[in-house]
């Protein structure tokens, strides 16, 4: 059976890994999540990992990069420094000034279909956040938690997200809707406690989701059907 849980409370893209996010209205869903999303990368050149990507864990400062997308453009042209300097995205002076502060060698890579943690789409309804953040004694927004889609529940509920695994989130009316399957719940790692505007540690948030909910707090998903999602758009779910 489907049924209505709730609305698309906010839509966020992650153009540059690691660095801050960009609300949007609207998004095209692609079958590698949301088109622009994760596309380009820091790659550290002296990391022989299968993970050289450069992310806030290691650079917190990385989230105080704002790119900056151009007119009718998916992936951003320019970053922003912390400083308040457009600077063009794939140019030498933004290399420098990472490098400046990581203090070591990378480079701005693009990866056609994106370079995600454990899948390409991440969810979080408002009710989780604030309970996370009741309990740690801080007010969060969202963009803590770096998800891609924000749900404001018709009925509150804590949590609520780890019900739907398993199940099937749609996007608006019709049989041809956007669709994600749910494919298992967010355990999280110490990002949760940087300040998305700041950087600043905060301890306090992880601490409160362990208390709570065993280190989880929201979903990860594949697409299963693609098409336009919008904020204010119903949410669906099918067990």
């Amino acid at each position: 059976m489907t049924v209505q849980i709730g609305t698309i409370e906010a839509i966020f893209q992650y153009p540059v890994k690691s660095m801050a996010g960009v609300p949007r209205m609207s998004a095209r869903l692609g079958w590698n999540g949301l088109e622009g999303d994760r596309r380009l990368a820091l790659q550290r050149l002296q990391d022989s990992s299968g993970m050289p990507w450069l992310t806030a864990g290691k650079l917190p400062d990385l989230l105080r990069y704002t790119p900056r997308t151009g007119e009718g453009e998916e992936l951003p042209t320019h970053v922003r420094t912390p400083e308040g300097q457009d600077l063009p995205i794939f140019g030498e002076e933004l290399t420098v000034d990472i490098v400046r502060r990581y203090r070591a060698a990378v480079r701005m890579a693009h990866l056609r279909n994106g370079i995600f943690d454990e899948a390409s789409i991440s969810v979080i309804t408002t009710d989780t956040v604030e309970e996370i953040g009741r309990l740690a004694g801080r007010e969060l927004e969202p963009l803590q938690f770096r998800p891609n889609l924000v749900v404001r529940l018709r009925e509150a509920a804590t949590f609520a997200e780890d019900k739907w695994v398993g199940g099937r989130l749609s996007f608006g009316e019709g049989n041809d809707a956007p669709e994600i399957a749910v494919t298992l719940r967010d355990i999280r790692c110490g990002m949760v406690n940087l300040d998305p505007y700041s950087a600043q540690p905060h301890p306090e948030v992880m601490k409160a989701i362990v208390r709570a909910n065993d280190n989880h707090a929201g979903i990860y998903a594949a697409v299963t059907r693609l098409g336009q999602i919008a904020v204010g758009q119903p949410v669906f779910h099918r067990a």
